[in-house]
């Protein structure tokens, strides 16, 4: 498995992570299973947030993880805070200390690799957000920072007072899923994929040296439900992805990373699949890339046409 150097840390992280919002519904023998076959092949970083299962999966891994003979600075763990399921959004210092906390004991681990801000919270208070990073960041209890599913705004408010870089941006994103490169393409036009929605958050990112991670890597995306395999409506990209797995003799989970893996953004994504056969394959994705034509052939396969 290839390795990302991210800005501004000292950390070398395999290029695709894997996200453990479902193992709550696997018992402890099972979960040994997932992150054994992810460390096997590779994927050495595990995404949780404290709301995972109610935080029951970041219980089901550390559990699973301390009876493993796997040393924690061979792994890096991250975690996300910030949404009061049902609630409300909430970025006080008090709410995000208390979360880490509550995650540390679960995960069984002193310290998390990166934290993430999981969702914007519009009564942020910069100030608050600064102090809680520099305490935990003072306490050794969290090592590098970031955020997720936030625009560049929305980022340089949160700079305005956090002296970390921040460091990570997760978003979704897929083969058939992707609006920040649809406004790249469209710039000056009046149709439907013109339209900046996140404020140029892709090239923001890689002006700042800010990891994106893709979640949801497998899904349809753009107002289609269920993962894009398969999908009744889009026959054309399944077919595109099935003929360049066959040629190249992988996945099609493989071919749908890799996709992603070719932006020169030097994305991390982030695959949620608990099934090891699944995990194992996506995983060779690191192993194959794909050329300029491929990466627009599968592009235009999903339906759209380049101006």
């Amino acid at each position: 498995m290839k390795k990302i150097k991210v800005a501004h840390t000292d950390l070398e992280i395999s290029e695709i992570g894997l996200g453990i919002m479902r193992i709550d519904h696997l018992s402890i023998e099972q979960a040994k299973e997932v992150i054994q076959t992810a460390v096997d092949n590779g994927i050495t970083f595990f995404d949780h947030a404290d709301i995972y299962g109610g935080g029951e999966s970041e219980r089901i891994f550390g559990q699973a993880f301390s009876e493993m003979d796997i040393a924690r600075d061979s792994v890096h763990i991250q975690s996300k805070t910030g949404i009061v399921p049902g609630k409300m959004y909430d970025f006080s210092k008090e709410h995000i200390i208390k979360s880490v906390e509550e995650s540390l004991v679960r995960l069984k681990v002193d310290y998390l690799d990166a934290l993430l801000l999981h969702r914007p919270d519009t009564l942020v208070e910069p100030e608050e957000v600064a102090e809680a990073f520099d305490q935990l960041e003072q306490q050794g209890k969290v090592r590098y920072f970031g955020v997720s599913n936030h625009n560049p705004m929305q980022i340089e408010l949160l700079k305005k007072n956090v002296k970390q870089p921040l460091v990570f941006n997760q978003l979704q994103m897929s083969v058939s899923h992707h609006p920040m490169i649809d406004a790249g393409f469209n710039v000056n036009r009046s149709n439907e994929l013109s339209l900046d929605r996140d404020g140029s958050l892709l090239d923001y990112s890689r002006l700042h040296d800010m990891t994106i991670q893709p979640w949801s890597p497998f899904q349809a995306g753009n107002g289609k439900s269920g993962i894009l395999f398969d999908h009744a409506e889009l026959k054309e990209l399944n077919s595109v992805i099935e003929r360049m797995a066959e040629e190249k003799g992988v996945s099609r989970e493989a071919i749908a990373i890799a996709w992603l893996l070719r932006h020169p953004a030097k994305m991390q994504p982030i695959i949620g699949s608990m099934n090891p056969e699944r995990i194992a394959a996506s995983a060779k994705a690191s192993g194959i890339t794909l050329s300029r034509e491929e990466w627009y052939e599968l592009y235009k396969s999903g339906g759209f046409q380049l101006p």
